[in-house]
């Protein structure tokens, strides 16, 4: 059997980077490789919001409808934003934050499934574009304010999965299973893609039911709190889990060192996401383009506006296999630190026909 079934990870996720011309909007921005049904953009040098457009949600050009991961507010709808989501990338108005004169601009993108389809395996009938072969799915619902099973057209259970009413202001939640058994024994914990706590038990079992349940390899489960299942509200959730040679969810114990642990993926990693669990920290987002050598360490935070940065809070070597923490501090290498990590490959140890992935 071969180590993997994806040789070619840019045909699932790719980063381009683009600098903004507002003053020819619309804007193309190519070498994506794929359309794709997730797309993700962070304006570098601006203390400026994120922008998160996808297909289940409306990004096909016809509503233009965003979230911002760094605040709590409501999807909103800019016709001068992200317009289209085309072949090979997607178009752009002239939006400041997703195309600023002159600004340099990073874009995460995934694919997914092409377009939104019914899944009725969930107690409400989700809408789902998936991608089962790389471990990625998006998945809308309408709320009802109680206990409730939501598909999400994976072939296993996702192992992070990050929900947000999408009609009120609420938090980013997010759900993971790999940093302890967190879903049962009455406990209902959870972070939140828009602050920098750690993972928190509420105290009332809301949040991923009343008897707080893991997710299946078909549906995950939500509870009666707004933020995860608003009473008629449209709810979005992304999903994800580990694909052997593409994707690695895991978690790792910092050593408060610069000679920092070596977490082994599977895989040369394009794209690392790190947050510690037992403490306070913001979200860190690395990937192979920014600057495109070792040591990697200008990063990007989830639940921040602020531009991108390089001030020794993270950094790590991407290797062949994994990556190696580089730096000592507590956002990302606490002595003794619980730390979440979600990797996606540039390429696999190995491909499908034997031949080696190598450092950078």
């Amino acid at each position: 059997m071969a180590y993997t079934t994806i040789d070619n990870p840019q045909d699932h996720f790719n980063t381009v980077l683009y600098v903004g011309a507002s003053d020819s909007a619309p804007s193309s921005i190519t070498g994506v490789g794929f359309k794709p049904d997730w797309v993700w953009l962070k304006n570098r040098p601006d203390s400026t919001n994120h922008n998160l457009y996808d297909v289940v949600r409306g990004g096909d050009g016809t509503s233009h409808y965003f979230l911002k991961s760094n605040t709590t507010a409501a999807q909103g709808t800019n016709t001068s934003s992200l317009l289209t989501l085309d072949n090979d990338g997607f178009t752009l108005g002239d939006g400041n934050e997703t195309n600023g004169q002159g600004d340099n601009i990073v874009s995460w993108s995934w694919k997914g499934g092409g377009s939104a389809s019914s899944n009725s395996n969930g107690s409400i009938t989700s809408s789902v574009s998936a991608n089962a072969t790389a471990g990625f799915s998006i998945v809308g619902w309408t709320g009802n304010g109680s206990d409730a099973t939501i598909g999400h057209g994976l072939s296993s259970a996702p192992q992070m999965y990050v929900v947000k009413n999408r009609a009120d202001a609420t938090d980013w939640r997010v759900g993971q299973t790999v940093a302890g058994n967190i879903m049962t024994g009455g406990n209902g914990y959870y972070m939140e893609w828009n602050d920098d706590k750690p993972s928190t038990n509420p105290g009332s079992a809301t949040t991923w039911g009343s008897t707080p349940t893991a997710p299946t390899s078909t549906v995950f489960t939500v509870g009666s709190n707004n933020a995860h299942n608003g009473s008629s509200d449209a709810m979005v959730a992304y999903c994800f889990h580990s694909v052997k040679g593409y994707q690695k969810i895991g978690v790792y114990t910092g050593n408060g060192a610069v000679d920092g642990p070596f977490i082994y993926t599977g895989f040369r990693p394009a794209f690392v996401f790190t947050k510690r669990v037992d403490s306070t920290s913001s979200w860190g987002m690395l990937d192979n383009r920014r600057p495109g050598t070792n040591l990697t360490k200008l990063y990007i935070l989830t639940d921040r506006t602020q531009a991108e940065a390089d001030d020794g809070s993270w950094g790590m070597d991407l290797l062949s296999n994994g990556w190696k923490a580089r730096y000592n501090n507590g956002n990302f290498n606490a002595s003794g630190g619980t730390y979440l990590y979600w990797a996606i490959a540039e390429a696999p140890i190995v491909n499908s026909k034997g031949v080696p992935a190598t450092a950078r």
